[in-house]
């Protein structure tokens, strides 16, 4: 059963350019860059490009032709659907050169950060219901105790951080992307936002999943939407690092020749998840890591830097999730992991639950079962690792079986031998190599 979620709330149109909330001047120039830049020539056009409702991009046009950078084409150029086309004057020219000389910035006009944190609220993640009905439809797939949705449960509805640890190969990276699919909505992340007439990009189409129309699919439809076009309806975002992540991907990212700036990964990942994976295999210690979040974490802001070294606050509305297979004792203080605010182990399965994957997985990859063997596994391997179930094994050893039934000849069948044989690749022997 599919659980409805609430839809999304909507950012207002602009329908002033008092509204649109930049200067004068900023938006001026974005239009004369766009104008240059791209084949647009009427005022639906632009709009649809600078994305602006249709009223408030007539009255920047109004403005721009007072001052002579635009000027019309006459209406022996109007186009079938009857609107007039408009092009640069020369001055107009010059200045969208020389606008283009301080930003390569072009199209969707930004949204101011003001104006973008009050969205945030909006749509924040913690004003997400959070069910066992909806988690459990999502984690579906897994087998997990009954008590560890017990703890994801609240953790996840409270929107705060969330420490998964545990021996590896038990499935803390597919509870992770589970929490991903429980939350289920959408929301509107911003092209581009501006903050003292800097540009930040944020709309990423590798990180952000876009859940509109086709932005060239009925343009005077499109134009009529009651929402701010300067925003893209996706799914909740999630991004999943790992031991690639350093502190400067943390930090905003300036492109010098565009002169704009890119938005980093947990700006990206606003009113959605920040998964942390793999925690202590980074080049980075795991605390100082954790010391980066400590501000964001405790009071929902995040503090970047332009590359004129002034700072400025940013809304941080992200569930983070760090997940490591080292006791959290071992790599953080006290300090650290008080600041976070759920700490949930996730152990191996139990023999009965390790059995019951076993038997999914099969059926899944058509490995027929058989009895004999699942009891020489159980007797006679496990007990030379203490007995570890973990959930990664069921996977690892039917995929090795098959392997060797197709390289063998044979149907595919379970059997004691083909369970030691594919059990010799689980690990490595101990001792050293001679060289």
């Amino acid at each position: 059963m599919n659980i409805p979620t609430p839809p999304p709330v909507e950012p207002p149109a602009p329908r002033t350019l008092d509204a649109v909330g930049l200067p004068i001047v900023m938006m001026r120039d974005i239009l004369l860059k766009t104008v240059f830049r791209t084949n647009a020539a009427t005022t639906s056009e632009i709009a649809r490009t600078i994305a602006l409702p249709l009223g408030t991009t007539q009255a920047l046009i109004d403005l721009v032709r007072e001052q002579n950078l635009l000027e019309a084409l006459g209406t022996l150029r109007a186009t079938s659907t009857g609107e007039m086309e408009f092009q640069l004057s020369d001055t107009g020219k010059a200045r969208a050169l020389d606008a283009l000389g301080q930003s390569e910035y072009f199209g969707a006009m930004p949204v101011p950060m003001a104006t973008y944190a009050e969205q945030v609220e909006r749509q924040s993640i913690r004003n997400i219901t959070m069910t066992r009905e909806r988690l459990t439809q999502a984690m579906g797939h897994l087998v997990l105790p009954p008590t560890l949705l017990d703890q994801l449960g609240p953790a996840v509805g409270s929107g705060r951080s969330i420490l998964m640890y545990g021996p590896p190969g038990n499935g803390k990276s597919s509870i992770s992307n589970g929490i991903r699919d429980a939350l289920g909505d959408s929301i509107y992340v911003p092209r581009a936002i501006e903050y003292a007439g800097q540009v930040i990009t944020v709309y990423d189409p590798i990180v952000h999943t876009s859940v509109e129309q086709d932005i060239h699919a009925d343009t005077s439809l499109r134009l009529r939407k009651r929402h701010d076009a300067r925003y893209v309806l996706c799914t909740r975002p999630t991004v999943i690092t790992g031991g690639e992540l350093k502190l400067d991907m943390l930090n905003l990212v300036y492109n010098p020749v565009a002169r704009t700036y890119q938005a980093p990964l947990q700006l990206k990942s606003t009113g959605g998840v920040f998964i942390v994976d793999d925690l202590g295999r980074q080049e980075e210690p795991p605390q100082a890591l954790i010391n980066r979040w400590i501000v964001p974490l405790e009071e929902s802001k995040d503090i970047l830097s332009l590359q004129s070294g002034e700072k400025f606050e940013v809304p941080f509305d992200t569930l983070v999730i760090f997940s490591t297979n080292f006791h959290p004792n071992k790599i953080f203080d006290k300090a650290a992991l008080r600041r976070i605010f759920y700490k949930i182990k996730v152990d191996g399965p139990s023999q009965q639950d390790f059995l019951r994957i076993f038997a999914m997985v099969a059926k899944k990859k058509g490995m027929p079962l058989d009895e004999p063997s699942l009891v020489h596994l159980v007797r006679n391997r496990f007990p030379e690792i203490g007995n570890a179930y973990a959930n990664y094994m069921p996977v690892f050893l039917i995929d090795q079986i098959l392997s060797i039934c197709a390289f063998e000849g044979i149907p595919n069948q379970m059997t004691p031998a083909l369970i030691d044989r594919a059990w010799a690749n689980l690990f490595v022997e101990d001792g050293e190599v001679e060289h």
